[in-house]
């Protein structure tokens, strides 16, 4: 069994690696601007940010803990629960202007063909549609959704199958 010396050992090559190419960014006394990026690095590798490894980020970043886990919280785009780990996380915006294009259609179409309620993840771990957006900033094309950070506008039910069944 191996031990680990440093919360930072949990950290895989890839996510140091990615870290390190953004750290390179910035000077060196403002590791801090590197945060959202090594979180994203995270995600990337779990799906979801755990406890173990915000505390590997901190550590790696030389900052506080609790300044990791106040932005994995703050920010919707990071997901702090175990059960919101999936290959895809969906996303729809459900306020004004794309609940009036028919966002509520899409979601209950996503729920219906997935076989999961928003904020529930398939049982393969492939999809997690997470709780409604209030604003995801395109209203002008509405209604959409996001797949892993990728805009997919102006949708309507096949538009949103083609998409979810294209996905690998």
């Amino acid at each position: 069994m191996t031990t680990l010396s440093r919360p930072s050992d949990l950290l895989s090559t890839y996510e140091r690696e990615d870290i390190d190419h953004w750290l390179t960014k910035y000077p060196p006394e403002q590791k801090r601007s590197a945060l959202l990026a090594a979180l994203r690095a995270v995600m990337h590798e779990d799906h979801y940010l755990s406890i173990e490894k915000m505390d590997a980020v901190a550590d790696y970043l030389d900052l506080d803990n609790i300044a990791v886990y106040e932005v994995a919280s703050f920010y919707s785009m990071y997901e702090t629960d175990e059960k919101a780990a999936a290959k895809y996380s969906v996303s729809v915006c459900t306020n004004v202007s794309c609940m009036l294009r028919g966002s509520d259609e899409i979601v209950e179409h996503i729920e219906t063909k997935l076989g999961v309620k928003t904020g529930e993840s398939t049982p393969d771990r492939k999809f997690f549609i997470k709780q409604e957006e209030e604003c995801l900033a395109a209203c002008s094309s509405a209604p959409m959704m996001q797949v892993n950070h990728v805009y997919y506008t102006d949708l309507t039910t096949e538009k949103v199958d083609e998409i979810l069944d294209n996905l690998e």
